[in-house]
This record gives structure tokens, sequence and C-alpha cells, in this order.
């Protein structure tokens, strides 16, 4: 009983560091702190510990100390559920999942430090992040067994609703990614406006700048009402599964607010802590997407 109650305290350590992680990492590229310490990695100004502190080296250097710590608990946390709950059908995949994304994503971060990327590559940095967030909490869901509380493998949902929950969950992926690149091509003020680019203005985009904000956007509007649709499929359809009819109405909360901090964003002209909330309910609502996909995983399907 004590073993499995240090792998869960292991489970939430990991995910809330998973968490750091990436807000950690919003931080560093809102505050251009990228370059921080210079060309070198692991080091510092080539020094393993800089000794000459400035607000860019403390963020980029505190995000690579967090990163590496909480590496070594998520690899620990994945040799663990292996052998102790490795009969569970997704832990292995999630084990090997959080490790693998979470090298990839420290090497991409090293390759920018030391020779550069382009603005579409670097983009990919956050949701390769996040989907070793994602396999992390969904291994401590597991280690909690969160799937049997909920009586995962007794619900029963329909073929409309498994299709809704994989579609949306693929495709706010693809949401993120035009988010992180708004963010890598400096396109958050090329539209000083909103919801409109400019309000008023229902001309195209006149550069790839206002391209790119108006692309997250539109991305943006549409999971919003896609989120909306599925909500009230569940009031419909799922009140008496509770799992299901309150992980719906969550989302389109965690949706709600991600929106409209985004705007808020653009209003504020980049204020710094309403950036941070953004990111954090796009981190929260995939986490919780991908946790919608392992209950259709595991429940039963209806016609």
């Amino acid at each position: 009983m004590r073993f499995n109650r240090y792998l869960k305290w292991f489970g939430v350590a990991s995910t809330v560091g998973m968490l750091l992680i990436l807000l950690g990492g919003a931080l560093v590229t809102k505050t251009d702190s990228g370059m921080g310490c210079g060309r070198h990695w692991p080091g510092c100004n080539g020094q393993l510990i800089p000794d000459e502190i400035t607000p860019e080296v403390l963020i980029e250097f505190s995000h690579r100390v967090v990163t590496g710590s909480v590496g070594i608990l998520i690899v620990v946390l994945a040799i663990w559920s292996w052998k102790a709950i490795g009969h569970k059908r997704e832990t292995k995949l999630l084990s090997f999942l959080a490790i693998f994304f979470l090298i990839l994503q420290a090497l991409i971060g090293a390759a920018q430090v030391l020779w550069g990327q382009g603005d579409f590559i670097l983009a990919l940095h956050f949701g390769i992040s996040l989907i070793s967030f994602a396999s992390v909490l969904l291994l401590t869901l597991l280690v909690f067994e969160v799937d049997q509380k909920f009586d995962a493998d007794k619900l029963t949902i329909g073929k409309t609703l498994r299709f809704h929950t994989i579609g949306v969950t693929i495709y706010s992926y693809f949401v993120v990614y035009t988010g992180a690149l708004v963010r890598h091509t400096e396109s958050e003020l090329s539209c000083t406006d909103w919801p409109m680019c400019k309000n008023g203005d229902f001309s195209l985009p006149a550069n790839f700048w206002e391209w790119v904000q108006m692309s997250h956007r539109t991305a943006a509007a549409l999971i919003f009402i896609w989120l909306g649709i599925i909500a009230i499929h569940a009031i419909r359809h799922y009140k008496s599964q509770r799992v299901i009819y309150w992980g719906w109405m969550t989302a389109f909360i965690l949706v709600s607010l991600q929106v409209l901090a985004g705007g808020a964003v653009i209003l504020t002209r980049l204020n710094l802590y309403l950036a941070l909330a953004h990111s954090l309910f796009v981190i929260l609502l995939f986490g919780l997407l991908t946790y919608m996909v392992l209950l259709v995983s595991r429940s039963r399907q209806t016609k």
C-alpha cells in the first residue's frame, strides 16, 4: 500500500513538473529569453552555473534546471509504473511517450540554442511538450485508478460522440500549433483589434503576419464552436453518465476562458500574466481532451 502511495506522489510531482515546464517554456518565449544563456547548452554562457544573473539568464537557466529535474522524475515514474501497473493496457505506451517526447522537446530546445531553428520548426516545440504532459497526466490518472473509480469500462458512448472526441482532440493540436506559430513569428500584434484584425473591416489579411494571426483566431473560433456542439450533445444524451457530462462541460468552460484570455492578451498589448493564463488554459484543455479519448477507448459502443 505504501509502495503505491509513493508512486502516486511521483505521478503528481511529475504532472505538476511538466505543467511548470510548459509554462516556463511559454515564459521564455514571451519574454524573449531564449538566448539568455547565449549559444551554450547545457551550460549557460560558458559556465555550468552562470555568475552574472540578468532577468533573461534567470528565466532561461531556471527553465533548463526545471526541465532536467522533472525529466528525472518522469523517467522514474515511467519505469516504476511499467513495473507496478504494467498490466493496464495503456501503461507501457504512455510511459514510452512521456519519455520520448520529453527528450524530443529538450533536443529541439538545445538545437535552437546551438544552431537556431526556423519558426515553423520551433512552433512544434510547445506541442511536443504538450504530448509529453498529456502522457504523464494519463499515466498518473492510471496510477490513481481513476478509470476504475469512474467505471470507464461501463460507460456507453455512441458513434457520434466517439467521432467528436477523437476529431476535436486531433484538431486541438493544430490550434496549438497555430498559436505557437503566432508567438514565434512575432505576429501577436499584427492585428491590434479583436475579434477581427481591424474591427469593421472584413477584407483579407494584408501580409504574412496578419495571415498567421487570423489563421489562429479562425482555428480557435472553430474549436470553440465544435466544443460547444459537443457540450450540447452531452447535455442531451449523457446526463446520466456524469464523468462524460461534466468532462465536456469543463472542456467548454476551458475553451471559453482560452478564447477570452487570447482576446485580452491582444487588447492589453501582450500582458504577460494574461498570456501565461492563455497557455495554462490550452494545457489543461488538451490534457482533458486526451483523458476523454482514454474514456472512449475503454467504454462500450452504442449505435
